[in-house]
């Protein structure tokens, strides 16, 4: 379940439930980072945790289903108006997906236009060229 705050977005502290609800694979990862850091450290479950697996599933990209009804989840969360959130998604998420060609290709079959218009502020932020002839990276 998501929850919405009275301004129609995602709440922050939601977000890493709904992630394990998406990668049930990933909960001794997520156990073992507040063991380890004695306390939830949203970026470093997203960075650590989330998105190695979902690295693999790009990677892969035999699971569709799965992967859209992630990437649909992320258009709600650029989407949202929790700028801590949008934020928090974009330093962690979004660079992470762009570090990698390949994988950014795929996930981009995937996202919505709000996530890819994020995720391309993410790249520019970080100094990574875009192309604004071809609108690609």
């Amino acid at each position: 379940m998501i929850a919405i705050n009275n301004k129609g977005g995602i709440q922050t502290n939601q977000y890493v439930r709904v992630m394990l609800n998406f990668l049930p694979s990933t909960v001794n990862g997520y156990r073992e980072s507040i063991d380890y850091n004695g306390e939830i450290l949203e970026t470093v479950i997203i960075e650590d945790v989330f998105m190695p697996e979902l690295i693999k599933l790009l990677n892969d990209n035999k699971d569709e289903k799965l992967l859209s009804s992630v990437f649909d989840y992320f258009e709600r969360v650029s989407n949202s108006g929790d700028d801590h959130l949008v934020n928090m998604f974009s330093i962690t998420a979004l660079e992470i997906l762009g570090n990698d060609k390949k994988i950014l290709s795929i996930a981009q079959k995937y996202m919505g236009a709000k996530t890819k218009t994020l995720q391309r502020e993410a790249d520019r932020k970080i100094g990574r060229g875009f192309c604004n002839i071809c609108q690609k990276h």
